[in-house]
């Protein structure tokens, strides 16, 4: 049994996992084995301060011990989630556990630039050990059983929409890093690493990003604000044009299977390496779509 520590109640993901791996407030279809978040801090927030003291109190009704400061969990734990909303804080929020060797799952978005992503991929390799990051989107059932098929051949490119509002302080997780690494998360599960450029078409109600892969492979991102803004994607392979409506009814409950499988195993189930890239592409996509388009090369 993994013994989890929760730093940051800014989000509902908070009391989401708690639920699903304590096996409380959620139906049994839910729940996930292996994992118990045995100790959180509410810590702080600039971007949702006042989410905080609700979702303190949902794991207090589920019997979570809280503690004061971050650092009081070193010592109870076997792996920590920094659950701030806020991707501009995690680097400064895992650094205390992952130079003491602990490893961490960092929630979406792992960082807002790929400076930071480096920093704590260094920073946990130089301590030996090692983070994990992904959008619980990346897990639903559509998205994984579409990977797998095998009826459909090789995917040469797909269209990905989902929802992209703005943050409410445009300094921390700026443009896509907010929202829409949903869609970005959904995109890379299709495609792979390997993009190389971008262009992005934004407007107040949309942002259209067009990828270019090494490989010759176009892949587009549609984050909406604007009117009715599911999950879904086209896929365009060698042998069919598939539209796939992507649910979210099983997505935390597919997340965490990953997240306890990754401190089971001490692999992070997304390479670190293809999160930079996902944290640089959203990078580019944002520079270029406050620069009219302009084509971003995509920098790790």
């Amino acid at each position: 049994m993994i013994r989890f520590g929760i730093l940051d109640l800014d989000t509902s993901h908070a009391s989401a996992f708690t639920q699903r791996l304590n096996h409380v407030g959620v139906d049994r279809d839910q729940w996930v084995e292996g994992g118990r978040i045995v100790v959180g801090c509410p810590g702080e927030s600039v971007l949702s301060p006042e989410r905080i003291a609700g979702f303190t109190a949902e794991l207090r009704k589920y019997e979570v011990p809280l503690v004061d400061r971050p650092a009081d969990m070193i010592g109870r734990v076997d792996a920590m989630l920094i659950e701030s909303v806020d991707g501009t804080v995690h680097l400064n929020r895992a650094r205390p556990f992952l130079e003491r060797g602990i490893p961490c799952f960092i929630d979406k978005p792992f960082t807002c630039s790929a400076a930071d992503a480096r920093a704590i991929i260094e920073l946990a390799e130089r301590h030996k050990t090692f983070v994990f990051s992904s959008s619980s989107l990346r897990y639903a059932p559509e998205v994984v059983e579409y990977v797998a098929a095998p009826a459909k051949g090789k995917l040469l490119g797909c269209a990905v929409h989902c929802a992209a509002p703005l943050s409410p302080i445009p300094a921390r997780n700026a443009g896509l890093y907010h929202y829409g690494i949903h869609g970005a998360e959904i995109l890379y599960t299709l495609m792979g690493p390997g993009c190389r450029r971008v262009t992005n078409v934004s407007d107040a109600g949309v942002d259209v990003v067009t990828g270019h892969w090494a490989d010759g492979r176009v892949a587009t991102l549609r984050g909406i604000r604007t009117g009715r803004a599911d999950y879904g994607f086209v896929g365009f392979a060698e042998r069919e044009v598939k539209s796939v409506a992507v649910g979210t009814r099983f997505i935390y409950r597919e997340l965490l299977k990953k997240i306890v499988e990754t401190f089971e195993k001490k692999t992070p189930a997304v390479p670190p390496a293809e999160t930079l890239e996902i944290m640089a592409f959203i990078e580019a996509a944002n520079k270029s779509g406050t620069n009219h388009g302009a084509v971003e090369t995509v920098r790790t």
